[in-house]
């Protein structure tokens, strides 16, 4: 029977596969995203590719709720509240634009994460919700908005060139009347538990555990893990000694985009990542960084896009002695943020304006200006101040100021503004970041190809890795400190381009090798840690760690080994590359101090689920997500048929019934007129 009713189903439906939802978010006082009705949403789909094809929809059409497919071009915020505040549209799928929007397109807000920075009315006023720089002019705030209705983005070309000719064989309107049953129609499905806010659906998902065998959560914070290291081992478990100072380098390695786990972030993350891994292997290649008489921390934070989750919660962490590092173990403090898209080559140095009012910090800050501007003669970048007139601009920084007045820079790509003009969208892609292949490379090829945007990285890697060896205390000529362009070129073409690659797969651990999957994205999501956070780990290992010479067993279990010195570093068994002359692979142990601190808002462990000091942000649950398109036919065509349906079982019915009454008379069998009775 299930055999059958699939056929059938397969030859009503056209299911489209490659799709991404628009899904709920929530935080302490909102709602935002997209849901459909329980049972999904249904519509005649019509083809929007200019704005004059909207009156269709909006007014003219006669057969209403409408399914649009929304050329990407369109996909702006004075569209999406047209069709937000009318009845007649059931949902929206979008085809993305190719190429990009030349005028820009960023769903975020104009003022990342306000409210969650260092500035507000008790700080920096005059700089509080970007009174004085607005960072992001191009911010629509569409990734903030709340629909009901679901929008769904369409992946594969292929799979919207279907769905047009369908539109053309049955949609097409025919000389300004309204085309003719059936009609081309699409369902999307994407029906969110959760409503309101994260107060609201934390409480009903904290009531359900205490008082359901089954408890059926609606919403899960958003949550992951920081990445850290440092230049000389330090007992992870233990604390670093009070007056021992430690020079942290920072960077986020989350995106965002208007579609649920669509994060290329080419330019607002992955640039600035990479930057840093490739500092942190220039630093470990250095011969005398264990003679250096402050340490240095690498930390990789996730969830920054949602009011800065990871760095919000490593200092709550160390305010309540739950790291080893203290705040007061901070000698200064280094941010590489947007760094891809430089003009002339110009790096900007952002510092904060307010906390420089205060002698000792301007001292401090002025001499990391000095060392930051002296590292890069010779480099093919040149540092710039930004005036002091300026705040800083989004960035994990903040979240340190707000506990404590640490001296520390910001460097980025741009003076006031964002360069970026698709930041926290789908379009914040490789291209946007200007990397560019020959035509005709193989795979392997292409991961090993150096592009300009590789060399210009590397520049900037190598120049942050001299600044941060001097500040250290190194005194030892830096012109041998050098990032090599072909690990920043890997590491662009695995994090942008394509996970599943041969170097990505020798440096992992064998069980994990199922998160390699095709296009990277860099969403914090639920479920952790991400593919990105696990790279990101692995990464800094093998370009930071050593080799040593263990078994399986031992590098698996190194509290066996006596001189394995467990608390002061981590072991990892991976996969090594593939041996030439076999399919077979040979592993190996890297010892790294490399570890995964936890980046959950301290608002959950608090269970403060109102905060506004710390993010909020959960993530709804859905039971399905999926969409497919089929053909309609006319009410009054299904009305009749329905009623035909019900003439016949009435009719069966009664016909059963009376041959039921009659039955002995209808069926008793007749006697043989050759018997005789005796």
């Amino acid at each position: 029977g299930s055999c059958w009713g699939n056929s059938v189903e397969r030859k009503i439906y056209i299911p489209l596969n490659k799709t991404a939802p628009c899904v709920r978010l929530l935080n302490a006082t909102h709602q935002i995203g997209c849901q459909s009705s329980i049972s999904g949403d249904t519509g005649v789909i019509h083809v929007v590719e200019k704005e004059e094809d909207l009156n269709w929809v909006l007014a003219d059409g006669p057969h209403p709720p409408y399914m649009i497919l929304l050329d990407g071009n369109l996909f702006n915020r004075r569209v999406m509240l047209q069709l937000k505040g009318t009845s007649r549209v059931s949902g929206l799928a979008v085809a993305p634009a190719k190429p990009s929007p030349p005028q820009g397109f960023s769903p975020g807000l104009k003022c990342p994460n306000d409210g969650f920075g260092v500035y507000s009315k008790d700080y920096g006023p005059q700089f509080a919700h970007c009174n004085k720089t607005v960072w992001n002019p191009l911010g629509s705030g569409l990734s903030y908005e709340d629909f009901d209705f679901p929008i769904f983005l369409l992946e594969d070309a292929n799979e919207t060139q279907v769905i047009k000719q369908c539109y053309q064989a049955h949609n097409v309107p025919r000389d300004g009347s309204g085309p003719e049953y059936p009609l081309c129609a699409m369902q999307l499905f994407s029906h969110m538990h959760a409503v309101t806010s994260t107060v609201t659906c934390m409480r009903r998902s904290s009531l359900q555990s205490t008082f359901s065998i089954n408890p059926e959560v609606v919403c899960d914070p958003l949550l992951d893990y920081n990445v850290w290291s440092t230049l000389q081992p330090i007992n992870a478990s233990g604390k670093v000694d009070p007056g021992k100072e430690v020079i942290i380098l920072a960077t986020r390695i989350d995106s965002h985009s208007f579609f649920w786990n669509i994060a290329p972030g080419a330019e607002s993350a992955v640039s600035s990542f990479v930057t840093h891994l490739a500092a942190a292997e220039a630093l470990h290649k250095a011969s005398d960084t264990h003679l250096l008489q402050r340490n240095i921390m690498f930390t990789f934070f996730q969830g920054e896009t949602f009011d800065y989750i990871g760095s919000s919660r490593m200092v709550y962490d160390m305010e309540k002695d739950k790291f080893p590092l203290s705040l007061s173990n901070i000698y200064s403090f280094v941010e590489l943020n947007q760094v891809a898209l430089r003009n002339d080559s110009t790096l900007w140095m952002h510092t904060d304006p307010v906390s420089r009012m205060n002698d000792s910090v301007e001292v401090q800050v002025r001499n990391l200006l000095d060392v930051l501007s002296n590292s890069s003669v010779g480099a093919n970048v040149t540092l710039q101040e930004v005036g002091h007139s300026q705040p800083l601009p989004p960035s994990s920084f903040q979240r340190f100021l707000r506990a404590r007045h640490i001296p520390g820079v910001v460097l980025t790509d741009h003076r006031t503004s964002f360069q970026n003009r698709y930041y926290q969208s789908m379009y914040d892609t490789p291209e946007n970041i200007r990397m560019q292949y020959p035509e005709g490379l193989s795979p392997e090829e292409t991961l090993e190809y150096v592009t300009d945007t590789a060399k210009s990285l590397a520049e900037v890697a190598t120049v942050v890795a001299r600044a941060l060896y001097r500040l250290a205390g190194g005194a030892n000529n830096t012109s041998a400190i050098q990032a090599d362009p072909k690990t920043v070129a890997r590491m662009l073409y695995g994090f942008l381009i394509k996970m599943n690659n041969s170097w990505f797969q020798s440096i992992i651990k064998p069980d994990i090798k199922g998160i390699l999957g095709d296009v990277p994205q860099h969403y914090v999501a639920v479920s952790s840690p991400v593919n990105t956070t696990y790279l990101v780990q692995y990464v800094l290992a093998n370009l930071t760690g050593t080799v040593v010479n263990l078994t399986k067993e031992e590098c698996l279990n190194p509290e066996k080994t006596p001189s394995s010195e467990k608390e002061m570093y981590e072991y990892a068994w991976v996969q090594g590359s593939l041996d030439p002359n076999s399919t077979s692979r040979v592993p190996y142990c890297v010892r790294s101090t490399v570890h995964l601190s936890k980046a959950l808002s301290p608002a959950f462990e608090l269970r403060q689920w109102g905060s506004t000091e710390y993010s909020t942000w959960t993530e709804s649950r859905w039971k399905e997500i999926r969409a497919r398109i089929f053909l309609v036919a006319s009410k009054e065509l299904e009305i009749l048929t329905l009623v035909v349906g019900i003439a016949i079982l009435v009719v069966s019915l009664l016909a059963t019934y009376f041959i039921n009454a009659k039955a002995d008379v209808l069926f008793s069998t007749p006697r043989d007129p050759g018997a005789v009775a005796y």
